[in-house]
């Protein structure tokens, strides 16, 4: 069959683009089982609205395929009713627009199937049974119209070990705009001159061992799992000797978890013999008073950047969070990361109901205090979430497509679930902080990329 799978686009004014490497393994499971992929990547070409539609009038496929985190409706339900104009094909979408959204997605939109948590497996028998035009009943993992409702076939197991997976075929892809591109995420100060980094995202793992309130993923609530990290290392030599990469952005929802698995990552890459840079994100809390040799460690295996979230520093907020870490031991890490010369980057969520000026201010005083610019958001309640539900209980979400069409990144301020504050004083008070960070650190950072920071420059060197 002829698949056309379309990466969708979310941020078509930045100038960085990631490597979206959910397509990339359903892309790399549609090639595997012997259909004709056609590929369509929106984030990398930018085509106008009319170069879309022109786009799918002309391209002749058997089946479409797309997928997006839940703040992508809009753009998927778009996409729909381009495709529906022209085709009658399958419409196929995956990713938490489909796993937390199935009955909205499906009524509101012109879609016809929806894949639940993980794929790889999934995608390939659906479109074996939409070829063999065989009961989707059968497909597990997978949701559908039938009967005027949506139905649910039985629940799929996760994959147990990830090292089975399929390397991701990176020829599906124009790698050249990727490593030009991907780059932009890098943070600075950077290992080496700017147009010499090479960089790709790798995954380690999928899902996460904790459990936010305003958190949402697709393996929300499952168990979390890793690859080893002698897979991991064989995907890295791979893209070295076909790409020249020499900087890593392990991209996931937690890379490092514990001391015990971050040493092992971090042996294991020195005993792979391989030399690169590399990003990840780690639990905040992950290093103690006594742990200077797990950072030395991990900074000779080539980390020069460990992401970790404040979020807040009120405990009563962090509580409600369900974040499970101090301000103190996000305090400690970031002495000790900055001590052996690693990057630490962190986020703060603004707008919890029990936020206040106070709260706020404390917030951004210990990042003032560390000299450490936060990735700042408004709190983005996201269906399947603790704060979706109370949001919706508090008649402040009351109409939920209209909700799902309006929000789009967490430096949007959409929604004010704050008992106290005004929409106003909450953006005067984090404008008015950021710009006090941002001259601390000589960051250079004009009124209107303070939110959005876009490339910046840490005064921390390591």
């Amino acid at each position: 069959m002829k698949i056309l799978l379309i990466n969708i686009c979310l941020r078509p004014k930045s100038e960085k683009i990631i490597f979206p490497i959910g397509i990339a393994y359903i892309g790399t499971a549609i090639k595997n089982a012997g259909h004709d992929l056609i590929f369509y990547d929106l984030d990398a070409l930018r085509p106008t609205d009319q170069e879309i539609e022109e786009y799918i009038k002309n391209t002749e496929c058997d089946a479409v395929a797309m997928g997006s985190i839940v703040t992508g409706y809009k753009h998927v339900k778009k996409l729909c009713e381009i495709i529906k104009k022209y085709k009658k094909v399958p419409i196929i979408v995956g990713n938490s627009v489909a796993t937390s959204i199935p009955e909205i997605l499906l009524n509101n939109t012109k879609a016809d199937i929806g894949v639940v948590r993980e794929g790889d497996i999934t995608i390939v028998e659906l479109l074996r049974a939409i070829e063999n035009k065989t009961p989707l009943e059968d497909v597990r993992g997978i949701f559908f119209r039938k009967d005027n409702k949506v139905f649910f076939t039985e629940e799929r197991e996760l994959i147990s070990d990830l090292s089975t997976l399929p390397m991701i075929q990176h020829d599906i892809f124009d790698m050249d705009t990727y490593l030009r591109k991907c780059k932009y995420s890098v943070s600075e100060p950077y290992p080496i001159e700017f147009d010499k980094i090479m960089a790709i995202p790798v995954n380690t793992a999928r899902g996460c061992i904790f459990n936010c309130t305003f958190c949402y993923h697709v393996f929300k609530n499952k168990k979390y799992r890793t690859r080893p990290i002698q897979n991991i290392c064989e995907e890295i030599r791979h893209l070295q000797k076909k790409y020249k990469v020499n900087y890593i952005q392990f991209c996931d929802e937690l890379t490092l978890y514990s001391r015990e698995q971050a040493l092992e990552f971090a042996n294991g890459i020195i005993q792979s013999g391989l030399k690169f840079w590399w990003a990840a994100d780690c639990r905040a809390g992950l290093f103690g008073e006594g742990d200077l040799d797990l950072a030395l460690k991990l900074k000779e295996a080539g980390c020069v950047d460990l992401g970790y979230s404040l979020e807040s520093a009120d405990k009563d907020i962090l509580k409600d969070m369900n974040k499970h870490i101090t301000v103190e031991q996000f305090i400690i890490q970031t002495k000790i990361l900055q001590k052996v010369g690693i990057l630490p980057t962190t986020s703060i969520v603004i707008g919890y109901p029990k936020e206040t000026l106070e709260t706020l201010q404390k917030t951004f005083d210990v990042c003032y205090d560390l000299e450490i610019y936060p990735s700042t958001g408004y709190l983005l309640p996201q269906p399947g979430t603790i704060m979706y539900d109370y949001a919706k209980e508090k008649g402040i979400i009351k109409d939920e497509e209209e909700y799902l069409l309006k929000i789009g990144d967490r430096q949007d301020f959409t929604i004010n679930l704050t008992d106290s504050l005004t929409k106003e004083q909450i953006e005067e008070t984090t404008i008015r902080n950021l710009k006090r960070i941002a001259d601390k650190l000589k960051l250079g950072l004009d009124q209107g990329h303070l939110l959005n920071t876009g490339h910046y420059r840490q005064k921390y060197k390591a």
